[in-house]
């Protein structure tokens, strides 16, 4: 993976984790994370791709980046309040 240039404030690895596993390390995760935070979700499950973009989609959270190199994605996820 690249690394892009945002520091996240906690990283979820759910690479093996099987769907809907990653979505619901993020979720959890972003719960206990204060507003402002950027939470990197680390998966190889190319659901992924669809479950979190939906996810924070139906919530006040942002989508700041995926970064996708191979098999595997990272994903930026900024909370909101």
């Amino acid at each position: 993976m690249t690394q892009l240039d945002i520091e996240p404030t906690d990283t979820v690895d759910s690479r093996g984790a099987a769907c809907p596993g990653p979505l619901m390390d993020l979720i959890g995760q972003v719960r206990s994370a204060d507003a402002g935070d950027v939470v990197l979700l680390l998966s190889d499950s190319d659901r992924s791709l669809t479950d979190v973009p939906e996810w924070v989609d139906e919530t006040d959270n942002e989508l700041i980046a995926v970064d996708e190199t191979g098999d595997e994605y990272g994903f930026y996820v900024g909370v909101s309040g």
